[in-house]
């Protein structure tokens, strides 16, 4: 299973993206997540069905420090992706 979320509020500059890697490393998630230039963070989330939600579920409220006010989550055709990362704003 593969989603793109895009997650709106204080997201950046408060952990959103390292911490969010280290929940997908842990979950043993692939995938990538970037700030974007309008403030919103973008990730990528691609592994087993129970282990994507997981990640799209945290995305839902992120670190402490983060205010998320609204995410969009769409489906995508899984890929190959190996890994997670962050990725450089886009």
């Amino acid at each position: 299973m593969r989603r793109r979320v895009v997650v709106e509020g204080r997201v950046q500059g408060v952990g959103f993206r390292q911490s969010c890697a280290d929940v997908a490393r842990a979950g043993r998630v692939a995938g990538w997540v970037r700030n974007r230039r309008d403030g919103r963070v973008e990730a990528v989330f691609e592994g087993p069905a129970a282990a994507v939600d997981t990640m799209v579920d945290w995305c839902r409220s992120g670190p402490p420090a983060a205010r998320v006010d609204r995410i969009e989550v769409r489906n995508e055709p899984p890929g190959a992706l190996g890994g997670f990362r962050v990725a450089a704003t886009g």
